[in-house]
């Protein structure tokens, strides 16, 4: 016990011992001296000038503090940045002044005197150049040294380190405390138990700067590797460049685009010997399909056109992607065209161009992309004389001459549209440049078969001449995602474009998600068979490995969050993931801007995310709002995301199912809790379906609020038409300003705010009229309210007292919501005036 105490004793006098000399004492302390030491090195870092610390100063130290460098090599650390600085150089943030706290008193950190600057500096750079990580021990904490510790603590541990202190005792000047700089003073008639905890304290401040060196190596060596794989990247797409051949060709991917019902499915489907036309809902393309024409077919199909035939088809086949062409599917031209090589216009040679054959022209132009002119619909020419067995230059040879005729004056017609357009035209047998200045125009019928081998032996020859560079086949993937279904069995799929490259089974994907970039893993790869369609659900073949360019449709893990439009990254090793990701965020950012979630609106759950943007374009110019989207059949969960607009807006309990299936289970909890669900396979009916329930709710509303709502109003009393004095009121009165409604209270301002009671009809010319407007002269009936004491005409007001309507609060609100229709400019000036009239706030 004695022992103990004496102990606490020794410790105590140890503390108030170095409190007097201005040495570290607590923890606190020891990181208030790292601090400043951090602060010098950060202004020197930053070319600050200390007059303490010049340069002949600090050669003059430098003569006196001989540094004796140990045996001890750092890794990874150049002789170069050894001989510079002894650590990292801080960043801006660490020369801000620090706030120290000494008791209640905060003061600014003041720069270190010199004697103490230069002699701690000197201490920490040599110990952190000189110290061996095996003789050193480092202590956090003074006080946990013992008694014993201290007496066999030697001075060889000092000259170990290699340093000598030099610097002068703390001085203290009238009797004024010390300040923090000059209380850390190191003194040269310190105990070696001072002096050894202070080496440990420096030595404990290298380690933990050893450690932070660490993590600055080991986040360079990341960014080493990121650079690495960048560049690998960019140098493999570059060599892909070149290693490509003329003679090794892919398939040329074609667009058809036009404005609606000009027959672009049609055309397809005579390609293709189908009927997916017939198929479609109401006969309109909702969706953007891919059709693969193989080269046996493309021979097939061109062999009636003789100059095609002598030459040789390089390419292995065409793949055409069929796109919508109402207004609503802007966005699905867009995509259509942003991956293609070549274009086919479709125009009908009736009707010319149309509002959608300008968008489509004005994408083709914006894109640079080729294209070609498909005249469709020239078997509608009065006496059109059918030969799908020859090619269309012959078969208007047999024409008769008022058929001939009127085909040559519509295709001039065509020809000056196009003009207008900026776009030259030509028929494509005519002896001009095609390819640079002029756009061939190849006339065909997709009912009869007419000019079709014309048309695909021109989009075959075309990209053969003019697009041999674009076309060459390169190792390097170039894939976009065209659509997201969900199919029975298979899950959440994506459509994809392999556009050039190739791509096999159990690569690693990198995909755009709403949320960010992700991975997956391809597990399956499925293609149509060849002249079927992509959306159009068929009995799909499994590949192992699939060749540019292609359709196919692949399987995999969370498909249901991927963007449509966005291109897929295959990496080649496992460092090139976090370089296509980043790559692939960038590209995540445009295709986002379209989709912007309201607090209040419809719910709106679609088959596929391009009928899903395509339906909320539309909401966006019609101003509904929506406040969630989802894709794949309708679920019970849906509906209960969908309820929560109940508590809000009645209005907004809707969901908007276009062209998906509506679970049963659904249904019936829809029609529990009130929600609505609207279905359509057509996009239009389902847009007209929702106005017509808005609409009703609106009449609802307005039958609910006809009681409240108070149109404002100003009527002056015709004495030569006074007909009844007592209740009711009968008099003639001019509308001086507002709408007057049956309804309509009216009370007297001048009178004190008279209530004369409420319009009960209006007559003009003997009929009765639901409202009278300013300028009219009609005959009204006044009612008294029930429970108020009625008024007479010649006692309480006469026809000088300008009778108003009788507005508040609950009026406005109503008009304001549910009547704005019926008010005019000039009513709601009115209104306001009332308003101050009768101090509504």
């Amino acid at each position: 016990k004695e022992r103990k105490e004496r102990k606490k004793q020794k410790e105590k006098e140890k503390k108030e011992r170095l409190k007097r000399e201005g040495k570290p004492v607590t923890k606190a302390e020891r990181e208030k001296r790292a601090k400043q030491l951090i602060q010098l090195e950060a202004m020197k870092a930053l070319g600050v000038t200390i007059p303490a610390l010049s340069k002949e100063h600090h050669d003059e130290a430098e003569e006196k503090k001989k540094v004796k460098y140990g045996s001890r090599v750092r890794a990874k650390k150049k002789d170069s940045q050894l001989d510079s600085q002894s650590e990292a150089p801080p960043t801006l943030e660490a020369v801000t002044d620090v706030q120290v706290t000494d008791g209640s008193k905060e003061e600014k950190q003041s720069i270190p005197s010199e004697s103490n600057l230069l002699g701690d500096l000197a201490s920490d750079s040599e110990n952190e150049l000189s110290s061996n990580e095996e003789d050193t021990k480092v202590v956090d904490n003074w006080e946990e040294i013992t008694s014993e510790g201290e007496e066999k603590a030697s001075p060889t541990m000092v000259e170990s380190e290699g340093v000598k202190m030099d610097s002068s005792p703390a001085k203290e000047q009238e009797g004024v405390e010390s300040s923090p700089a000059q209380r850390q003073q190191p003194d040269t008639n310190t105990p070696l138990d001072t002096q050894q905890c202070k080496s440990t304290e420096t030595d404990s401040e290298s380690s933990s700067e050893e450690s932070g060196e660490e993590e600055e190596e080991e986040l360079s060596e990341q960014q080493r590797a990121y650079k690495k794989a960048a560049k690998r990247i960019q140098n493999r797409r570059q060599l892909h460049k070149e290693e490509r051949s003329p003679e090794l060709l892919r398939s040329p991917v074609i667009c058809v685009l036009g404005h609606v019902d000009t027959g672009k499915t049609k055309i397809l489907d005579k390609i293709r010997h189908s009927h997916v036309q017939d198929g479609e809902a109401g006969g309109i393309t909702q969706q953007i399909g891919a059709t693969f024409v193989p080269k046996d077919t493309i021979k097939e199909q061109t062999k009636m056109v003789k100059e095609f035939a002598k030459t040789e088809t390089m390419v292995p086949g065409l793949l055409i992607i069929d796109t919508p062409g109402h207004e609503a599917f802007s966005n699905l031209r867009v995509r259509g065209t942003s991956m293609c090589d070549l274009a086919i216009l479709v125009i009908d040679i009736m009707h010319g161009l149309e509002g959608q054959t300008i968008e489509s022209l004005d994408i083709l132009k914006k894109g640079n992309a080729p294209f070609v002119v498909a005249l469709n619909k020239i078997d509608r020419l009065y006496d059109w004389f059918r030969n799908p067995h020859s090619c269309v230059k012959e078969t208007l040879k047999k024409q008769k001459p008022n058929t001939l005729d009127e085909f040559q004056e519509r295709v001039k017609s065509v020809i000056g549209q196009l003009s207008e357009q900026s776009v030259n035209a030509a028929l494509y047998w005519e002896k001009v440049e095609f390819g640079k200045d002029y756009v061939p125009i190849i006339p065909v019928s997709a009912i009869t078969g007419d000019g079709m081998g014309d048309l695909i032996a021109q989009v075959v020859d075309f990209g053969q001449k003019f697009l041999v560079d674009k076309l060459m086949l390169s190792q390097e993937l170039e894939a976009v995602v065209l659509e997201v279904k969900v199919i029975p069995g298979l899950g959440h799929t994506i459509d994809v474009i392999l556009r050039d490259g190739f791509l096999y089974e159990g690569d690693t994907l990198v995909l755009t998600a709403a949320d960010g970039p992700f991975t997956t893993t391809a597990r399956c790869l499925l293609m149509p068979q060849p002249l079927k369609e992509l959306r159009v659900k068929n009995a799909y073949v499994n590949h192992k490995t699939v060749v540019a360019s292609q359709g196919v449709k692949i399987c995999a893990k969370d498909l249901e969050k991927v963007l449509a439009g966005t291109p897929v990254f295959v990496p080649k090793k496992l460092d090139e993931i976090p370089v296509l990701m980043d790559e692939a965020s960038r590209i995540m950012k445009g295709a986002l801007s379209a989709i912007h979630l309201s607090d209040r609106g419809v719910y709106v759950q679609s088959s596929t995310l391009g009928s899903l943007e395509a339906l909320l374009t539309f909401l966006k110019q019609s101003k509904i709002p929506y406040s969630a989207v989802n894709l794949g059949p309708l679920h019970k969960k849906d509906v209960m995301k969908a309820s929560v607009m109940l508590e809000h807006d009645s209005q907004w309990a809707v969901i908007l199912a276009f062209d998906v299936k509506v679970e049963r289970e659904a249904q019936e909890y829809a029609d529990t809790v009130g929600v609505k669900i609207f279905t359509a396979d057509i996009i239009f009916h389902l847009f007209d379906k929702f106005m017509k329930h808005r609409q009703d709710l609106i009449e609802q509303k307005r039958k609910q609020f006809e009681s409240i709502a108070v149109f404002p109003c100003k009527l002056r009393i015709m004495p030569n038409c006074i007909f009844n004095t007592r209740d009711p009121i009968v008099v003639g009165v001019m509308v001086e300003a507002g709408v007057v409604k049956p309804g309509t209270p009216l009370t007297i301002p001048s009178k004190e705010f008279l209530d004369v009671g409420v319009v009960s009809s209006i007559e003009s010319n003997h009929k009765q009229v639901e409202n009278a407007r300013k300028g009219l002269e009609v005959c009204i009936k006044i009612e008294a309210v029930s429970g108020d004491a009625p008024r007479l005409y010649g006692r309480h007001f006469d026809h000088t007292d300008l009778l108003v309507s009788k507005i508040s609060r609950e009026s406005i609100d109503a008009v304001k919501n549910y009547f704005r229709d019926d008010m005019q400019k000039s009513d709601w000036q009115l209104m306001v005036e009332l308003k101050k009239t009768f101090q509504i706030i």
